[in-house]
């Protein structure tokens, strides 16, 4: 074979794979797209329920098939409930996602509004946690039926 031969074979296979219509990745049960997202099948559809993931294509039998495309969504939300995103956040997280025209302001308000949150969370947890390893270093923890937490917890804290 030469060099031009060579040439014409590889443009003419080039050609031919270029005239073959891409096929589409086979449809995903519920269960495949739970998988291969990291979502539980429940979530999945409570996702769908909330408007999170737009209704996909059912069978005759009514079962959802589901494509790559809502496996990357689906993956996205997983990444932002890690990370500690409500619902709500989310729901706004994605239209940005989705949206190319976007300013990434918008998003960087959302994740700083998000880290405010978890540092007040935070500081409510480290004030529990030191009124609770004070009553515990209280408490004698031994036969006798006086209990400093038990105390505490029945004076309950004004509203």
């Amino acid at each position: 074979m030469t060099a031009a031969s060579s040439t014409t074979s590889s443009a003419r296979s080039s050609a031919a794979s270029a005239a073959r219509p891409v096929q589409a990745a086979a449809p995903l049960t519920i269960g495949q797209a739970a998988e291969r997202s990291g979502v539980s099948p429940k979530m999945l559809r409570h996702y769908e329920s909330l408007g999170l993931l737009p209704p996909v294509a059912r069978t005759e039998s009514g079962y959802r098939l589901y494509g790559e495309k809502e496996v990357h969504t689906l993956r996205f939300i997983r990444r932002a409930r890690d990370l500690g995103f409500s619902m709500a956040e989310i729901a706004e997280l994605l239209k940005l996602w989705q949206n190319r025209r976007r300013a990434s302001g918008q998003v960087k308000r959302i994740a700083e509004t998000h880290i405010a949150d978890l540092d007040r969370r935070m500081a409510e947890m480290q004030a529990m946690r030191r009124a609770l390893a004070e009553l515990a270093h209280c408490c004698h923890g031994d036969e006798r039926p006086d209990c400093p937490i038990l105390d505490d917890l029945a004076q309950g804290a004004a509203p």
